[in-house]
């Protein structure tokens, strides 16, 4: 595994003009990078005890604090999920004091709840994640990525990857979900813990995972959302284009990170298989879809393809929607773990023209190969190729 020596990696999102929210799953970089980017900004950390009591009691000392700044300054406000009643007072010395604010947090589920919309139309919202491919350059290891992720604090300690996601996975639960009230009860929580981290890249039955669990589907259902509502993961949707009566209903999960799926899994200490590593480099593709989308803003929708008699493209693009009187146009991305392309693994992708309800402006396979190729319709990429043309907006 390739170690991290440069004291800042530069990131691919930029900071807007404008107040933001940064949200993001804990230890991507988002203070680092706030840090980095608004070296002036007055930077108020509410995971600072004094900090947080003080504000709590009287969120209107929030002016007080930064009552020496000129208009257009910058406050940042860390782990803002804290105090939600804060947003009211960020409100106000928006409209007032015209300063602008970073709002940074690694949960979105208790703005929501506490008035969040407040900031509708005065605040953008931006998302991080693990670091992409592009951002680490040279230092990026695919294999090592594969088996372990990239979170960061992974790719500077790589010697002790293991523990460090151990580690990451307890605290994430304990200060993200317990201390917020979410679960009264943790040991059935850490069960499907196991249960969704084994299930990476693979299609939800909640029924099924109810029974596995052994909890109740209502159960499951709200664990999924938690997990989904703290960014630890996320759902890529059935694609429903028609093409077929019987089309995948069930939605993919996603963990954003395969070093955090395989602690959720329990697998750390074990070595990973092939088929783990082809759900891997899945993640890794998915990842680098969602980072594109965001940094671009371009936001386009992504999804999967499966019919029931068992063929399935692993990504979906859509560049444009159905309309009254056009069919959707869209990027298929087929994924494979193997260093040698095999032909067959085309037919997925054809298929989709053959149809004739959908216009597929690209044909993308991603392997791990060194070598690209073109079969016809069909671009044959190594995992590295794919994201530079992605990052320079070659594929959409």
């Amino acid at each position: 595994m390739n170690t991290i020596s440069k004291p800042y990696i530069q990131r691919l999102l930029k900071c807007p003009e404008v107040s933001f929210f940064l949200f993001g799953p804990r230890g991507t970089g988002k203070s680092t990078w706030l840090r980095h980017t608004l070296p002036d900004a007055l930077f108020l950390d509410l995971l600072d005890s004094s900090l947080y009591l003080e504000l709590s009691r009287d969120p209107h000392r929030l002016e007080a604090m930064a009552g020496h700044l000129p208009d257009s300054a910058w406050v940042v406000l860390d782990e803002i999920q804290k105090i939600p009643a804060l947003l009211d007072e960020v409100h106000r010395l928006i409209e007032s004091r015209n300063w602008r604010f970073a709002l940074c947090g690694s949960s979105a589920r208790k703005l929501r709840r506490g008035g969040a919309n407040l900031l509708a139309g005065r605040a953008i919202t931006l998302n991080m994640e693990s670091f992409s491919a592009i951002e680490l350059g040279e230092s990026f290891d695919l294999s090592s990525a594969l088996e372990w992720g990239s979170l960061p604090m992974v790719l500077r300690n790589p010697e002790r990857a293991s523990d460090i996601l151990a580690a990451y996975l307890d605290t994430h639960i304990r200060e993200e979900i317990r201390q917020e009230g979410l679960l009264r009860n943790v040991p059935p929580f850490m069960r499907f813990i196991s249960i969704a981290g084994q299930l990476n890249g693979q299609a939800v039955n909640i029924q099924n995972i109810a029974r596995d669990a052994g909890a109740a589907r209502g159960t499951v259902e709200s664990y999924f959302t938690i997990i989904v509502d703290t960014l630890l993961g996320h759902f890529l949707p059935a694609w429903r284009a028609g093409l077929k009566v019987r089309e995948a209903a069930h939605p993919k999960f996603y963990w954003f990170d395969p070093g955090v799926a395989r602690a959720a899994a329990g697998w750390l200490h074990d070595p990973v298989d092939r088929s783990w590593e082809g759900f891997s480099l899945e993640t890794l593709v998915y990842h680098e879809l969602r980072v594109y989308n965001e940094v671009s803003r371009k936001q386009r929708p992504i999804h999967y393809y499966r019919t029931p008699a068992g063929v399935e493209v692993d990504f979906i693009v859509e560049t444009s929607r159905r309309t009254a009187a056009s069919i959707p146009h869209i990027i298929a991305i087929e994924v494979k773990r193997a260093d040698t392309w095999n032909r067959s693994w085309e037919k997925p992708l054809l298929s989709l023209e053959a149809a004739g309800k959908v216009k597929v402006d690209r044909q993308i396979a991603v392997y791990t190969g060194e070598r690209s190729y073109r079969f016809g319709p069909v671009e044959v990429l190594p995992f590295g190729r794919f994201c530079e043309l992605l990052h320079k907006g070659d594929l959409f």
